[in-house]
């Protein structure tokens, strides 16, 4: 696994606190449902920004969401190298966070198999603790 640069992780959480703002303020498609970038990872050299989304009203693997912010990636780059004075603005590449959704996965399991397995021992007609006689 390659070591992380300290200044990229600088960078990276700039980048995910001015982004936010940008597509609050700058982005006026109406088409595009409230947005949290929940993670920013930048490259070694600051010249890309893989940014982690998360779609707060639906599903944020919509495909019209995704060419929506590819779309203002465009756009907001130049306004994002300036707000960070970079010499050279980071292009942005937006995706689903993928590990927000596999952790929602595993707590729908989670809760679900504690509620079969309850379901199962109300059913065994036992109340807790009468196993030993």
């Amino acid at each position: 696994m390659p070591r992380e640069v300290p200044r990229a992780r600088r960078v990276a959480e700039q980048v995910q606190r001015t982004l936010a703002e940008l597509l609050r303020r700058e982005v006026r498609d109406p088409r595009l449902k409230p947005v949290t970038i929940t993670h920013v990872r930048v490259s070694p050299d600051l010249t890309h920004a893989w940014v982690s989304y998360e779609i707060l009203t639906g599903d944020s693997h919509d495909p019209l969401q995704r060419e929506i912010l590819a779309e203002a990636a465009r756009y907001l780059r130049g306004p994002l190298g300036r707000a960070l004075r970079l010499r050279v603005a980071p292009e942005l590449h937006f995706q689903p966070d993928e590990e927000l959704e596999r952790g929602n996965r595993l707590d729908d399991l989670i809760t679900r198999a504690v509620r079969e397995d309850r379901e199962r021992h109300v059913d065994d007609g036992g109340t807790p603790g009468d196993e030993g006689e």
